[in-house]
Parts: C-alpha cells; structure tokens; sequence
C-alpha cells in the first residue's frame, strides 16, 4: 500500500490533519521523532484506517508514490530546518517538502530558495482552524515553489473548509513566502479581533452591569447579524461555561475567591506566540500603519505586569463608571456593538493593506478576494463579514483601502456617532480600550486632508538638517531651512519613511 502523502509530527495539529486527509481517501504515511507516539497513533484514532505507521524517516519515503509529498507539522524554527536537511539528502528531483507550522515568512522565503536548489519544491502552507479545522477543515494558505500547486492542490482543497457555495478555503497564494505572510497577516487580525470583543466584554460589564449569562446572550444575539463570527460564537459559550462539580473539580486554595463560572477564575494575563508581533514588526518595516493589531499586542504586554497594575490601582484608584439601567442600557449595547463592527472594518482595512503593499515589496501577485474567501470558513477569523470583503476585492482587484469601498464606508459612516460616543464614555471613566480607540485614531488620521506632521518635519530639519518637502513644490523635492541662522548649508541625506 502506497501513500499519498506523508505527515511527520503527530502533535494535536497533526494528528488531525491526517484523520482528515485519511476520511477524504488519501492514503497517510506518519513518522514523529518520539517512535512511542507513532504506536500510540496507529492502535488508537488510526486503528484500522489508511495510516501507515513508519519508524524511521527513510521508511517513510519509501512508502510515498512519486513525487513525494511530506508535510511536516513540528514547531516552527530550527525544528523545520533540521527535518528538511534530514529529508533532503533522501529525497529526489520534483519531491516536495510541506512546512505548515506558523513559521515566519522569511524563513519560508529562504527555504524555498534553499529547496529549489537542490532539486526540490518547497511549500510553506499556512494552515489556521485549531484542532477542530484540522480534523474537519481548516483554512490553507499555501506559497512557496509554484510548480508544487499541481501536485498538491486537490488534495488540500479536498480536506479544507467549505463555504456556502462549496468553494474550498484554500487557493495558492504565491511564490516564495507569501502563504506564512498571508497566515502571519490573519494571526495577526485575530489578535485584534480577539482584543475589541475582550474591550467591548468589558465595556458591557463596566457601565451595563451585566453579569455573564446576559453578556452570553448578547453575544448570541450579535452573532445572528453582521458581526456573526466563530470569535462571537465562542464567547457567548465561555461565558455560560460553569465550573464542574465532583470529579475533575478545580478545587481552590484557601482564601481564593471563587465563582461557578470558569471565565471569572482566569487570571487576567495574556500569553501569545508571536504571529501578532511579527505582523506588527512587518507593519513597521514598510511603513503602514498596521496600528489596531500593535495596539492589540501591547495589550497582551500590558497584561502580563499584573504585580505592577496592582500597586498601580492602589496609587491611581480609578473612578467607578456610573451603571446604566432601562433604555440607557439597551442603548448603550447596541452603540458598543458599533464600536466592535467599526473598529473590526478598520482592522481588516489595515491588514489588507498591509498585504498590498507587501505584495509590491516582495514581487508577490496575490488576490484579495481570495484570501478573503480562505478565511471565510475554518480559520479562526472566519466569519459572516469576510463575503463583504470579498465582494469588494472582486468587483474591484484595485482598490487600494478596504473603507473606500461604498459598502465600507457606508457601514462606518452609519456606526460613528455610536463609536464616538462609546469612545469618550470610556475615556471619561479611565475604562481602557487601545484597540477601538486607535481604530478611531487611525480613521481620523486617514480622513484628514492635512495632518501636523509639517511641524514635526521642522523639528527634524531644525535639529538634523533632515530636509522637508513643501506645499508649493512636486513631491520628492527635498529643502533646508537655516533655522538659527547660524547652521551652514549642509543638508542631511534621505532615509527611511
């Protein structure tokens, strides 16, 4: 029996990539460094289906029809370098190597340079869904060596998640490292997205008063309209979610306080894994300004000073928000609910146009439309929204800004006065909300004909003689002013953005 595929790393991830390529009727080879879990695999989940446990990595080539594909699942960094020179030596012509860890795009640029050299075709797929799109269907985002799309292409849209329509979350997205900065861009919109429901969760409870049972059905009621989201979804479950009773009882130490739902006994700092900052770090580097999903990472940041936010509160005690009742509070719902959609339109505005002008730097053709529909279903950003964007990318592969597009800026023309007003209420009663407010920041910004960044091109050529541009002159055309009247003519040269 020869298989179709082969898959090394049997972690959560790749466990369940492999039940998934194996209920779609391809046949899977498996190997994982520690030999015991291969067993382990094969007698359990994969006991009597198309799986062919292999101890070692070249009894795992042997047992792959040409051209060899081997999808490695391990974690990203030197892991993924130390299994491709592992493979490479025994491998042939045309064979393809499959990276779909969270690896960093410029690790996937170098190997796909790398690869191609020796003769071999490299992809680096970024596959997003957790361990139910794994198993189910996740969204993938593959690039690397084009000529790899021909011979994986079927079977990856096969496993992938369906839309509506039957379209398949999964389209090649370039050469190169195009598929991890594609997956690294929604990582980092799920940051932000993931950060505006935590401010707008704090909002309700803050000035609303509502306890978890009602915020859940919030939740479930702004699930059923435009803001309809797997992220949505869960959030109204966490927040029913009651601790257990009897066995597999979490039982507290002495003197903690508890409450019977699980959400109020989560210590309130964030962990991450990176994705977001890379997005951000990526945002600085070509100068966009990526600023909702920064905002969304200092957060996390800001969480974790847990011991220093305490004496904090102590030395700043902050001014108890003033909690609403009857139609204040059933509006001040719907007005938070402007807010999330808003500020969640200027973050995808954001992150795609990160990705435009990505593209332009990296030489990549990617398809806007596209990349909406792989996030459509499977991924963990998927949601109602992403058809809209769609939409708009296909009746318009141009368009520069998410927001001009009539649907989009009718949509935040129609939540502003909602947004503001959410905005200053939690300004006014020290409530943070970084991302939301740089949502808005970012949106006046944008909008502005002029900005004061005249002035601080003043302060720069005054202290460094680094030039300006003028108003009555094309752009390009750099001038220095003699400030003090006792600088000489010497101008600094041009740099950086």
């Amino acid at each position: 029996m020869s298989a179709d595929i082969g898959l090394i790393g049997l972690a959560v991830m790749g466990e369940n990539l492999v039940l998934n390529f194996e209920s779609h009727g391809y046949t899977v080879a498996v190997h994982n460094r520690t030999v015991s879990k291969i067993a382990d695999f094969t007698k359990g989940r994969a006991h009597g289906k198309k799986i062919i446990g292999c101890d070692t990595i070249q009894e795992l080539i042997n047992n792959l029809k040409k051209p060899r594909r081997i999808m490695i699942m391990v974690r990203a960094g030197s892991p993924v370098d130390e299994f491709i020179n592992h493979l490479a030596p025994l491998l042939e012509k045309g064979d393809i190597i499959i990276d779909g860890g969270n690896s960093h795009f410029p690790d996937s640029e170098r190997r796909t340079k790398e690869c191609e050299a020796r003769g071999l075709l490299f992809v680096g797929a970024g596959v997003s869904g957790g361990e139910e799109g794994a198993l189910n269907g996740p969204s993938i985002m593959p690039g690397g060596s084009d000529a790899a799309w021909q011979h994986i292409g079927k079977m990856f849209k096969d496993i992938s998640a369906k839309v509506e329509d039957g379209s398949a979350c999964c389209e090649w997205v370039g050469h190169g490292g195009a598929g991890h900065f594609v997956k690294m861009v929604h990582n980092g919109i799920e940051y932000g997205d993931m950060q505006m429901i935590c401010e707008a969760y704090d909002l309700l409870r803050r000035f609303g008063g509502f306890n978890n049972e009602e915020l859940a059905g919030i939740f479930d009621e702004w699930n059923k309209g435009d803001l309809d989201s797997y992220l949505i979804q869960i959030t109204s479950e966490i927040l029913r979610k009651k601790e257990p009773v009897g066995a597999g009882a979490v039982v507290p130490t002495a003197g903690t306080k508890t409450s019977e739902y699980v959400i109020d006994n989560i210590l309130d700092a964030a962990q991450q894994k990176g994705t977001g900052k890379w997005t951000a770090q990526v945002a600085l580097d070509l100068g966009i300004p990526v600023t909702l999903i920064g905002e969304a990472v200092f957060a996390r940041c800001l969480s974790n000073l847990k011991e220093l936010r305490g004496t904090a509160s102590q030395l700043f005690p902050q001014t108890h928000s003033e909690q609403l009742t009857g139609d204040k509070r059933k509006n001040f719902v719907e007005n938070v609910r402007k807010a999330l959609y808003a500020s969640k339109i200027i973050s995808y505005t954001q992150g795609f146009h990160l990705m435009r002008v990505a593209a332009a730097e990296f030489k990549w053709q990617l398809k806007y439309g596209d990349i909406a529909l792989m996030w459509r279903g499977g991924c963990i950003i998927r949601s109602k929204f992403l058809a809209k964007i769609k939409e708009a990318y296909d009746a318009n592969p141009d368009l520069e800004i998410l927001i001009f597009d009539k649907f989009f800026q009718k949509i935040i023309q129609d939540c502003e006065e909602g947004w503001r007003f959410i905005m200053a209420e939690a300004m006014k009663s020290g409530v943070p909300v970084p991302a939301m407010s740089c949502a808005v920041s970012y949106y006046d910004g944008l909008r502005r004909q002029t900005l004061p960044a005249n002035l601080l091109q003043a302060q720069r050529d005054y202290f460094g003689a680094h030039q300006y541009e003028r108003v009555d002159q094309g752009r390009g055309k750099y001038f220095h002013t003699n400030w003090t009247g006792h600088g000489g003519t010497t101008a600094a040269g041009q740099y950086g953005l």
